[in-house]
């Protein structure tokens, strides 16, 4: 059953649901459209309709799809074991579907500042001169997409146009660069952030940064030019210690050394980017979630809201890409910030998903005993 998240639950819908759940088959939920902020309502309305948990998609954008995948090809797999049985199901081909480690095309988005290295790290990794570079800052004007075979696997680089601070963006034509680069980001799975070694992170190195995680993308940062830093091991740890402090809501950024030029390193910077994009796409089942949940509140129930117990009373991984995830509870709006970012780094620590941004959203649960007023 497919619904539009924009427009929310609608009186159709509901019609259908109730049919629907007359039927002896499996059923599964769709909400459509799901590719921007402002539909996450209309995703959590699909609930109401009570026929388990939707599949938020973006069927234009390809968003989610792999989600989609993975609950049909469980539902065939499930008619093929019973047929083998002697259930008398029919048997469904499942070779077009992926398979639980198989990712669709992988969009990988190269980002940074100007000349610091973002057409010189691709050029390595493709070992061809495929896009042009420079030592002045400013030769790559439009992002540059690139199809590439990494281990059999279909992956699409995209090279950006450098990212200055707004207000030194006065040209039209770096306008248009930097929209491209920012749309680059929004499209992409994974973004590496190049940055200089020899200065390590600087402000607007932390503004992008900051702005990939907020688009929910995953994020490896690669230090560039490593071979001319004088003092690695002290370095290192003030380019942590500096993100660590400007990304609260990304823990534990894989940090990648590298030197574009000669290829030192360059080699590690895949085996990240496959790593992290396995996090990103990570899905965890209902039960243990709400077991974490329960443990959490015993341990450190939360804070009094108004003179009354929040009581926070399920828990559910509503997408992935990133990992989101959806809090029932009696009062969204009375829990505390620093309560909101316990949870989050709970998440983080008891299921592995470091490196990775995790939204957290809160939904006020119903009420059985209040009856509906029409």
């Amino acid at each position: 059953m497919l619904i539009d998240a924009q427009t929310g639950v609608t009186t159709v819908d509901l019609h259908f649901a109730n049919e629907l759940r007359k039927a002896k088959i499996p059923v599964i939920l769709i909400a459509n459209k799901c590719e921007g902020v402002g539909t996450r309502p209309g995703f959590y309305e699909a609930y109401e309709l009570g026929i388990g948990e939707p599949i938020g998609i973006s069927a234009e954008h390809g968003d989610g799809l792999i989600d989609l995948y993975s609950v049909i090809s469980t539902l065939i797999k499930d008619c093929q074991d019973k047929e083998d049985i002697g259930t008398g199901l029919p048997r469904v081909v499942t070779k077009n579907f992926p398979q639980k480690n198989d990712f669709s095309k992988l969009q990988i988005a190269i980002v940074g500042r100007p000349n610091v290295g973002k057409s010189t790290l691709l050029n390595c990794l493709l070992h061809e001169e495929r896009v042009i570079t420079g030592p002045e800052p400013g030769v790559t004007r439009d992002s540059i997409a690139v199809e590439w075979k990494w281990q059999k696997r279909s992956i699409k680089l995209i090279d950006t146009a450098g990212l200055r601070r707004p207000s030194r963006v006065t040209e039209k034509l770096e306008k248009l660069s930097t929209s491209n680069a920012l749309q680059a980001v929004r499209f992409a799975h994974v973004a590496i952030l190049v940055i200089d070694g020899s200065v390590l992170a600087e402000r607007q190195d932390l503004t992008i940064a900051n702005y990939i995680a907020e688009e929910g993308r995953a994020l490896i940062i690669a230090v560039n030019k490593w071979d001319l830093v004088q003092d690695p091991s002290k370095d290192i740890k003030v380019l942590a210690s500096r993100i660590e402090r400007s990304l609260p809501q990304v823990k534990d950024v894989p940090i990648v050394k590298l030197s574009a030029l000669n290829g030192d390193g360059v080699n590690s910077l895949m085996p990240a980017i496959i790593k992290v994009f396995a996090i990103w796409n990570k899905r965890l089942s209902t039960g243990p979630l709400n077991r974490w949940l329960k443990d959490v509140i015993e341990r450190h129930p939360p804070p009094l809201s108004r003179g009354r117990r929040i009581k926070l009373r399920y828990i559910t991984q509503v997408k992935a890409r990133p990992p989101t995830f959806l809090i029932f509870t009696n009062s969204p709006s009375g829990l505390p910030k620093a309560y909101h970012s316990f949870l989050i780094n709970g998440l983080r620590k008891q299921f592995g998903l470091k490196s990775v941004p995790i939204r957290l959203n809160f939904r006020r649960s119903k009420n059985p005993f209040v009856e509906k007023i029409n």
